[in-house]
């Protein structure tokens, strides 16, 4: 029986050191990404090119980028870009795949990166064009998909809208960011089941946050959907600094271990998992874990006795 297979992409080393309130060496990111790598996670979003000023644990990106080319480093890696110059820095550092960030409302968009909603469209469409010439792939991801800090609930129409238009365009893949934890089941099944219907589920993709402790189940509602595609942090690491309120993102630790029990393949080894998990708290001193972590300890032990 061939299994269906979702593919997850561990933001952790990005996303989730965004947060930390410890700045960790290039070595020490580097180890994380290849422990991550180690356990069979398919895609890795290993950094970004912002602003050091900006995000200080962010810092030396390029040099995570060309660390890994230099070893023959086998497992993708995506970077997440602001802007044009994060663009250009991106693919000079030899990056294959960016992501980049839209915005479904006008206070995230100011906020996070001090331009409008039309503004990074306008971005993300030259860079749609460049990046077909460079050969790059381009993720483009709908920060606050669903609620945002400033501006409330967004309208699904809006999102709606900004996916078809860049699906459109040539999108690689199109994101839905839970960019707060806000969303809750019933509306995720609600706004993927739209978008699927409407463009069929092999582009489109999730990204949820575990503030209010929905994170999984809003997973859920998207597998129920026909989405196949998740991003995911190690240990549950994770938040935005420009978003008041946004916690941890779903843990690729509980993400894992749900998909696997409900028959789905994900190439993911959830001992070697627990070795990147275990990584992961012991140089930042803050992951949480995933909420799953000591019951999957102690089944994992039970296994391999």
């Amino acid at each position: 029986m061939i299994q269906d297979r979702v593919i997850i992409t561990d933001v952790g080393p990005r996303d989730g050191l965004q947060n930390q309130l410890k700045i960790l060496t290039i070595e020490q990111r580097l180890s994380l990404i290849r422990s991550i790598a180690e356990a069979g996670v398919p895609q890795i979003e290993a950094g970004s090119f912002v602003s050091p000023k900006a995000v200080p644990a962010m810092a030396g990106t390029d040099q995570v980028f060309t660390a890994l080319e230099a070893e023959g480093f086998t497992t993708p890696t995506i970077a997440l870009i602001p802007n044009m110059k994060g663009y250009e820095l991106a693919r000079a550092a030899g990056a294959k795949t960016v992501t980049m960030v839209l915005y479904a409302s006008e206070g995230m968009a100011q906020k996070n990166a001090a331009m409008s909603m039309a503004g990074a469209e306008d971005i993300t469409g030259d860079i749609l064009a460049l990046a077909k010439r460079d050969n790059i792939e381009v993720i483009a991801t709908i920060a606050v998909a669903f609620a945002c800090p400033f501006d409330g609930p967004t309208d699904p129409i809006v999102v709606e809208q900004m996916a078809a238009k860049f699906i459109r365009a040539g999108a690689d893949q199109l994101v839905l960011a839970d960019t707060i934890g806000a969303a809750d089941p019933q509306q995720v099944r609600a706004l993927t089941s739209m978008l699927v219907s409407s463009h069929g589920a092999e582009k489109l993709g999730c990204h949820f946050h575990d503030t209010r402790a929905m994170g999984l189940a809003n997973v859920y509602a998207a597998v129920e959907s026909g989405i196949r595609r998740f991003d995911s942090s190690i240990a549950g690491m994770g938040g935005c600094p420009f978003a008041p309120g946004a916690s941890g993102n779903v843990a690729t630790d509980d993400i894992a271990m749900m998909l696997q029990q409900m028959g789905f393949a994900t190439g993911i080894d959830l001992d070697k998992l627990m070795h990147a998990s275990n990584l992961a708290q012991e140089l930042t001193g803050t992951a949480p874990g995933g909420r799953s972590k000591a019951w999957l300890q102690g089944y994992l032990a039970k296994q391999a006795s």
